[in-house]
């Protein structure tokens, strides 16, 4: 009850959400290296996904290679990874690291929602003469949206809890206020950054949800 207690101390501190150590800064470094993470793996994972999805072709192969990725430990990979020239380019190493592991979830989903697709629905389509090209953008993913944001939505919360990581090789993010929190023997400063990094991540959820409810029915999938 102590620790708690000293943790909610801790987090009601003004001294502690200012400045270049404080919350908000840290919070922001955090949702910016969740939001490039994110954006890069979305861009890499998604085209793959989507076109093998459509082809039907080498996808199972794809998303096997893909989670090979979850079998190794990410903070293992951003250790080698500081052991390569890559380790001199500032938080580099953590992008990657982060991007790798986001990659599995979003080339899943997003490759499982195109299969998924009603085979009668794309038949239909090609018998109206639709080229290749507009039964992917009109039929196919339309119909996948709900899976693949799904996949985005799995991927960005755990790029916000795994984003910690980044304290361990020199980046910002909510990690330092956990490994600052070490370095000073502080228990309560260790959960209140723990606590910080579980209410983001129930905050990123939320958006997500919210989204998805707002967004129009034919994208909400089944519930």
């Amino acid at each position: 009850m102590n620790t708690l207690t000293g943790a909610w101390d801790w987090l009601t501190d003004p001294a502690n959400w200012a400045g270049a150590d404080g919350i908000w800064h840290r919070l922001v470094q955090h949702l910016v290296l969740t939001v490039v993470c994110l954006v890069i793996s979305c861009l890499i994972a998604l085209p793959v996904a989507l076109v093998l999805g459509h082809l039907g072709k080498g996808g199972a192969l794809a998303v096997n290679i893909s989670n090979v990725g979850r079998a190794v430990p990410t903070f293992a990979v951003l250790v080698l990874l500081l052991l390569t020239p890559l380790g001199k380019w500032g938080e580099g190493p953590t992008v990657v690291a982060l991007v790798l592991f986001a990659v599995p979830p979003l080339l899943t989903n997003a490759y499982v929602g195109m299969r998924e697709v009603d085979r009668s629905v794309v038949r239909a389509a090609r018998g109206m003469g639709m080229t290749g090209r507009q039964m992917l953008f009109r039929v196919e993913l339309p119909l996948s949206l709900p899976l693949v944001m799904n996949g985005v939505r799995i991927a960005a919360v755990q790029l916000v809890a795994t984003a910690t990581i980044a304290a361990l090789a020199g980046g910002g993010g909510l990690g330092r206020i956990i490994t600052a929190g070490f370095n000073l023997a502080s228990t309560p400063q260790v959960v209140a950054g723990a606590v910080l990094v579980a209410v983001f991540a129930l905050i990123v959820e939320g958006v997500f949800e919210a989204a998805e409810r707002l967004a129009p029915y034919w994208a909400r999938g089944p519930r």
